[in-house]
C-alpha cells in the first residue's frame, strides 16, 4: 500500500530548518520527497498544519517482555515511538539458560510481570530477535545485559571475576553481538552486575568496541558519589576504545542538587580529548524501579529466595536497617532511604492493590508502624515484586543535562503496575510540548533531532532516524501547537495529545489518533562492521 502525505512541514531529524513538502511512502520506504508529488497513491493524508518527522527512538526502554505479551503497545506507539532499545540496565531475558531464566522471571516481575513459562520460546539473543520478527508493533534493538552474562559465568553471588571468567564473559558477549545485539548494558546498582569490578567491565567493553557496539551503563550511583561513578565509566570506556552512552544521565538526591554543570564539564573534557560519549534522559523528576532495588547489595546476593530468607532473619534485618536508615545503601545510590519519597507504583499480588499510589511513609503512618518495618512487610508479602517511584530529582539538573549536544531521549518506562511512571506514556510528547513549546528550551527542529537523528547516529542505524528518500518509513505526524503528554502521576496510562499519525515501516500504526491492527515492527540487528539495520 502507498500513502501520500501532502503539504507537511518536514523536520527531517538533522536539526536544520523545516520545509514544506509532500512525502510518498511505498513498500515500507520513503519513495519521494518534493514540493508537489503527482504520483497516485492508495491513501492521501492532508498534513496541512502538521509536522512530519522521523519516528522517535527510545534509547532506554524496558518493553522486553511487554512488547510480546501486550502486542498493541499503545503506550509507545501512540507517542510516536517507532524504535526502542531493549536489554537495559544489565538485566533482560537473553542470553539465558533454564536456571537463569527462572531467576530472571522472578527478579524482573516488577519491570515486566511474570506471565509464566509460555512466552519464553528463546534462550539465545538471536532466538529472541527472531521472536520479535514474528510480529511487534514497533522496531527494537537489543543490548547484551551484563548482569545476565555475569550470572551465566559466576552465578548470582558477590564473587570477583578471574581472568578466565572475563574471557568466558567476552565470548558470550561476542556471540550475542554476532547474533545482532548492538552493544552492552550494565546495571551497577542491581545485583549481580554491581559486584563487577572495573577490570571486568574494561575487558567486556574492549570486546564491544572491537565489534562496533557501545556500552550503556546504569552506573554505580546517581546519588552519593555520582560524579565519581560517571568518571569511572568515562575512564574505562576511553581505555577500552568503546563508545559510551550514559543511561538516564541524572544527578539525583540531595547531595547533587545544582551540580549538573559539574557532570557536563566532566563529559565535555573527555569529548574534547577524543572520547565518544552520548547520553539519554527522561523529562521528569522521579525515577522508577523495584522497591527491592534499594536493599544493600549483600542482602540480595543469591537471588530472590536468598533475599527473602534474609528478610526473615533478625540479624540480617538489623544490618539492612543500618544501611537504609543510618549509613546509606549501595542499592539506594549510597544514601539512606527517604521513606516519604518511595511511592508504590504496582504490586504483584492483587491483595496489596490498596498500597498503590502511597508512599512507604504514608502506609507506615496509617498502620502505626515504623517505615522500615512497613518496607520489609511489603517486600515479603509481595515476594519482591513491588514497583516504586522514587521522588528524588531536581528540575534544574534535568533541564541543564537535556541541553547537552550529546543528549537523546529515553523513557526508562516500565509498562506494568496500576500506577506506573507516566514517562512510559508521555516522554516524547513532553519533550515536544512542555520543554520545547512551553518552556522554549529548544527549537522544534533541535528537539526532534534529539529524539531521532542523534539517537540513530549512536545506534549506527543504516536507514532510519531521518526523513530521506530511500529510508525506512518510520514517521510521525504531529500538531506542534497541541502535542502534549496527557499522562500524569495520578492517571499515568493516558494517550498523548496531538499525534494523529504514526508509520512503522510504511504501515500506519496510528491512524487519526486510533491504534490500527498493524504489526509492522521488527528486530534491528547489528551487521558485520557494526552498522544496524
Amino acid at each position: 500500500m502507498s500513502t501520500l502525505v501532502r503539504h507537511a512541514s518536514v523536520i527531517d531529524g538533522a536539526e536544520g530548518p523545516r520545509y514544506t513538502a509532500d512525502v510518498l511512502v511505498t513498500e515500507g520506504r520513503i519513495a519521494a520527497i518534493g514540493p508537489s508529488i503527482t504520483q497516485p497513491a492508495d491513501r492521501v493524508i492532508d498534513a496541512d498544519g502538521l509536522v512530519l518527522s522521523p519516528g522517535f527512538i527510545d534509547m532506554h526502554a524496558h518493553s522486553d517482555l511487554q512488547i510480546l505479551i501486550n502486542p498493541d503497545h499503545l503506550a509507545k506507539i501512540s507517542q510516536g515511538c517507532t524504535t526502542e532499545v531493549l536489554g537495559q540496565d544489565g538485566l533482560s531475558y537473553a542470553p539465558v539458560d533454564d536456571a537463569a531464566l527462572g531467576m530472571l522471571r522472578r527478579k524482573l516481575t516488577g519491570w515486566n510481570t511474570d506471565p509464566g513459562p509460555e512466552p519464553f520460546t528463546w534462550r539465545s539473543v538471536g532466538e529472541y530477535l527472531d521472536r520479535l520478527d514474528e510480529g511487534i508493533a514497533g522496531n527494537a534493538a537489543y543490548l547484551v545485559p551484563h548482569g545476565v552474562v555475569r550470572a551465566l559465568v559466576l552465578g548470582w553471588d558477590d564473587v570477583p571475576a578471574t581472568a578466565a571468567d572475563i574471557v568466558a564473559m567476552q565470548e558470550i558477549v561476542r556471540t550475542a553481538m554476532e547474533q545482532g545485539a548492538v552493544g552492552l548494558s550494565a546495571g551497577l546498582t542491581y545485583t549481580p552486575g554491581m559486584y563487577a569490578e572495573s577490570g571486568e567491565l574494561l575487558g567486556l567493553c574492549r570486546t564491544v568496541g572491537e565489534l562496533g557496539g557501545f556500552f550503556a551503563p546504569h552506573h554505580r550511583s546517581y546519588g552519593k558519589g555520582a560524579l565519581e561513578a560517571y568518571a569511572e565509566m568515562v575512564d574505562l570506556t576511553t581505555r577500552a576504545g568503546c563508545p559510551l552512552h550514559l543511561s538516564h544521565a541524572t544527578m539525583n538526591f540531595g547531595p547533587n542538587k545544582g551540580r549538573a554543570g559539574e557532570l557536563l564539564a566532566l563529559l565535555d573534557a573527555a569529548i574534547a580529548g577524543g572520547a565518544d560519549i552520548s547520553l539519554d534522559t527522561y523529562p521528569y523528576l522521579p525515577g522508577a524501579t523495584t522497591l527491592s532495588a534499594v536493599l544493600p547489595s549483600w542482602s540480595s546476593a543469591g537471588g530472590t529466595e536468598e533475599t527473602l530468607r534474609r528478610l526473615h532473619d533478625p540479624a540480617a534485618l538489623a544490618r539492612i536497617r543500618e544501611h537504609l536508615e543510618i549509613t546509606g545503601s549501595d542499592g539506594c545510590h549510597g544514601v539512606t532511604a527517604e521513606w516519604d519519597t518511595l511511592e508504590i507504583s504496582g504490586v504483584a499480588h492483587p491483595e496489596l492493590d490498596e498500597l498503590v499510589g502511597r508512599t512507604v511513609a504514608q502506609i507506615a503512618a496509617a498502620r502505626g508502624q515504623g517505615p522500615f518495618d512497613t518496607f520489609v512487610d511489603i517486600l515479603v508479602r509481595d515476594e519482591l515484586g513491588t514497583g516504586m517511584l522514587q521522588h528524588v530529582g531536581h528540575e534544574g539538573n534535568v533541564q541543564e543535562i537535556m541541553r547537552h549536544p550529546g543528549h537523546t531521549g529515553g523513557s526508562d518506562g516500565l509498562l506494568v503496575g496500576a500506577k506506573p511512571h507516566p514517562r512510559a506514556w508521555g516522554t516524547f510528547p513532553r519533550y515536544l510540548g512542555h520543554y520545547t513549546r512551553e518552556l522554549g528550551l529548544f527549537s522544534l527542529e533541535e528537539c526532534v533531532g534529539h529524539l531521532t537523528g542523534r539517537a540513530a547516529t549512536r545506534l549506527r542505524l543504516r536507514d532510519r532516524g531521518y526523513v530521506r528518500t530511500g529510508y525506512a518509513a518510520d514517521l510521525v505526524l504531529f500538531d506542534p501547537t497541541t502535542v502534549a503528554d496527557s499522562a500524569t502521576f495520578a492517571e499515568p496510562k493516558q494517550q498523548a495529545a496531538g499525534i494523529p499519525y504514526v508509520f512503522v515501516n510504511g504501515e500506519l500504526a496510528m491512524d487519526d489518533g486510533q491504534r490500527t491492527e498493524a504489526m509492522a515492527g521488527r528486530a534491528l540487528r547489528r551487521r558485520t562492521g557494526g552498522a544496524v539495520s
